[in-house]
């Protein structure tokens, strides 16, 4: 259900009087609610859902027929003649899993496109090197010009192109800035990778990636909100409070490939051949973690239960997602996935 801009106030009221509101999964009802939402310095945050979600997943040997099969469990009509904002992991130049593979991004780009998409604009801010650089040595903009969308580089973006959320209860001490890409889109679509984290984020998939559409600085604010997040004993709190604000219609997790270790730039890899597809990025990301688990994976990754992972956990607890594993639902795309979902169904219950 969509929380409509009249039932978000409501929320918000009931919120701030103690009461828990579950069930709305959606912070905003559209892009412009979102973006009169965070102007306005309302709390986007829903409180926890009990609302079941579905993660598709796929065995696949070919990343484009995998692709293919697991976008058409989906309704694509509903981007026709829509503006959609396109988030990737284009954190820094290394190849996949560290960054999204090319093909990946042209199988996501070939569907929206199939579906009559009235435009296509990939935003990006890379943290370990300058998103322009880094998006042209990983063929972004090759694939632009052949394809035929937009790729705005965020490193390069003024001041008027953020708007601020600053609402209460955040960990983060001024709030922070969010592209405007991704208020004003119709639709949001991200792809993930699937890898860990050792710079304290622990493990980096749906959530995580939503720090590349935050603003490192502003022109003319003398703070660095990157500085902020990896100094602050909250980081993994702060990455999931980032997603309060603004909503995601699909997301895509390229597992073909995973860092088990180190990341998120290099690591041991293993080769789960798989691809997954889900609205809830509370839902992949724990799904990812089980995936991660199912390998053998760090310290931090392998201990206590899924959601009681500070990520997973605050997001839960904000409405971003589901707030159990008994919520989620796995579906496989294909016979050979039947399997892997078994295994999965039982870490993520552990």
């Amino acid at each position: 259900m969509k929380l409509t801009r009249r039932r978000f106030l409501e929320v918000a009221a009931l919120a701030g009087a103690g009461i828990i509101i579950g069930a709305y999964l959606d912070p905003f009802s559209s892009s412009e609610d979102a973006k009169e939402t965070v102007e306005n310095g309302d709390n986007g945050m829903n409180g926890p859902s009990d609302v079941e979600s579905d993660v598709y997943i796929i065995k696949a040997s070919d990343r484009l027929e995998g692709l293919e099969s697991l976008l058409g469990e989906f309704d694509m009509s509903k981007y026709s003649g829509k503006g959609v904002a396109l988030k990737a992991n284009y954190n820094d130049d290394h190849p996949f899993p560290a960054s999204t593979h090319v093909d990946t991004l042209r199988g996501i780009v070939g569907a929206l496109k199939g579906a009559g998409v009235a435009g296509l604009t990939l935003a990006e801010r890379s943290g370990m090197g300058v998103a322009r650089a880094v998006m042209e040595e990983r063929g972004v903009y090759g694939l632009a010009e052949e394809l035929g969308f937009e790729v705005i580089s965020l490193d390069e973006v003024g001041a008027d192109g953020w708007t601020k959320v600053n609402a209460e209860g955040l960990h983060w001490s001024d709030g922070f800035y969010i592209s405007n890409v991704f208020l004003e889109a119709d639709h949001v679509v991200q792809t993930c990778c699937l890898k860990t984290h050792r710079f304290g984020g622990h493990f980096t998939m749906s959530l995580k990636n939503s720090v590349g559409l935050v603003a490192k600085t502003i022109p003319g604010i003398n703070h660095n909100y990157m500085d902020e997040l990896h100094g602050s004993p909250h980081l993994r709190r702060m990455i999931a409070e980032i997603n309060a604000f603004y909503d995601v219609d699909l997301v895509v997790m390229d597992a073909m490939k995973a860092f088990v270790n180190r990341g998120p730039e290099a690591g041991d890899t293993v080769e789960p051949g798989l691809l997954l597809a889900s609205r809830d990025r509370v839902a992949l990301d724990a799904v990812g973690v089980a995936i991660l688990r199912r390998y053998c994976s760090t310290d931090e990754v392998m201990r206590g239960s899924i959601f009681d992972l500070d990520q997973i956990k605050r997001a839960a607890e904000l409405g971003i997602g589901v707030s159990s594993a008994d919520s989620i639902s796995l579906i496989p795309v294909n016979d050979e996935a039947q399997g892997m979902v078994g295994e999965l169904e039982g870490i993520l219950k552990e």
